[in-house]
């Protein structure tokens, strides 16, 4: 009877892990949150942890910090942060190759600092505008904006959900983080840069296309005001070293002490879907170490090739954030190295397939809404031998480190 009941937890979770890769369950209107959710329940049902146990087994400041920074990019954006920052960069250049450049540098630096996801959901639209107007062919500045979304996230801690699991989970400093991975960033954006010049020859032009026309912007400046002091005390208590989790919770609190917007408005733009999905896979992670059914992993992640090549793979497996969830109980605390190609591997695999971050699904569903599409092969295209070669790159900058 014990045997059956192992085997009938396994397959829950075989099958839970199998929808959080595809993002769905065919025939049923469940996304990623739904899945870990009622597999999570299902699991409690069979007894592979009590619901004490599954409590425990969320993470606090994880899910505190990720829904601190939330509240802050909502500020952001809702002050015209983000749209404020990417028209004045456009309007540095007016040339195709130039507007390559500032579109990959401009998204990737706030990207480094502010989810990555935000970043997707806000540039796409004036990208496919900026396409619009100059008669530019949209794909190549697409997949500049999501390709450099999700490498500049890569240079902090706070760029996006994955390495904030890293922190939590590791103890690294913010500074520590950056300092490790913020070259690796960099040498990623230059050579996006150069890959989408040889893939695209109509970008290569450094003649001015005709003035550029940005639709008005709307801004609120006090909120903008008193938002940026915040973010800026934020950031600078970040690299003081800080707590993270703590210091992100703080800030949003002081933000939503505020005269001018409902609360309303701040919280519908948190994803509260992102938040439920983390503390249900907190609850399948925990399911799977206490079954002993991925042990396996164990001698692949004891050696940093292994483990970076686990850790690509499985992101575009079972997505990034999962996949990070999962190796986590492989990784002493005090690996530093490892937990480094952990977050650099999980991050960099997002650009492998169009499925391999929500970064990316967030720009392709975006840019449908405003009539351009981007075909699951032309990221392919792009994505796939730029990822092997900065895996390749990465491995030997944190090995030497």
């Amino acid at each position: 009877m014990g045997s059956i009941l192992r085997l009938i937890q396994i397959l829950l979770l075989a099958l839970s892990y199998l929808g959080l890769g595809l993002g769905y369950v065919p025939g049923l209107r469940m996304n990623r949150a739904t899945i870990a959710l009622v597999s999570s329940a299902g699991l409690i049902a069979l007894g592979t942890l009590s619901l004490q146990e599954a409590w425990g087994a969320i993470d606090a400041n994880t899910i505190v910090f990720l829904l601190s920074m939330m509240v802050i990019n909502a500020y952001l954006s809702y002050a015209g942060f983000f749209n404020l920052a990417l028209s004045y960069l456009l309007r540095l250049t007016r040339s195709p190759l130039g507007l390559l450049v500032i579109l990959t540098w401009g998204t990737g630096l706030l990207s480094a600092f502010f989810l990555n996801d935000t970043l997707a959901l806000v540039s796409t639209p004036l990208t496919v505008q900026l396409g619009r107007s100059l008669k530019l062919n949209p794909v190549p500045y697409l997949l500049a904006i999501a390709g450099a979304t999700n490498i500049g996230s890569l240079a902090t801690l706070s760029g996006n959900p994955q390495n904030i699991l890293v922190g939590s989970f590791s103890g690294i400093g913010y500074l520590t983080f950056t300092q490790a991975l913020a070259p690796v960033a960099v040498i990623g954006l230059v050579l996006q840069i150069g890959w989408l010049y040889l893939l695209y020859p109509e970008v290569r032009s450094l003649q001015p296309c005709p003035v550029l026309e940005l639709s008005r912007l709307r801004l609120h400046r006090a909120l903008l005001l008193k938002t940026s002091i915040v973010t800026g005390c934020l950031l600078t208590g970040f690299v003081m070293g800080l707590p993270l989790a703590e210091s992100a919770f703080f800030a949003a609190a002081v933000l939503l002490i505020t005269r001018r917007i409902k609360p309303q408005r701040i919280l519908k733009e948190v994803d509260w879907s992102l938040l439920v999905m983390f503390s249900g896979l907190f609850i399948l992670t925990r399911c799977v170490k206490s079954l002993h059914i991925v042990d396996f992993f164990a001698a692949w992640v004891a050696n940093s090739s292994g483990l970076l090549a686990v850790t690509a793979i499985m992101s575009n497996l079972i997505s990034n954030v999962p996949t990070v969830m999962l190796l986590q109980s492989f990784i002493p605390r005090d690996a530093t190295q490892s937990w480094l190609l952990l977050a650099a591997g999980s991050t960099l695999a997002g650009n492998l397939t169009l499925f391999g971050s929500v970064a990316n699904l967030i720009m392709v569903e975006a840019a449908a809404s405003q009539g351009y599409s981007l075909s699951f092969w032309q990221h392919l295209r792009f994505g796939m031998p730029f990822t092997l070669v900065m895996l390749g790159i990465t491995y030997g900058i944190l090995k030497a480190v």
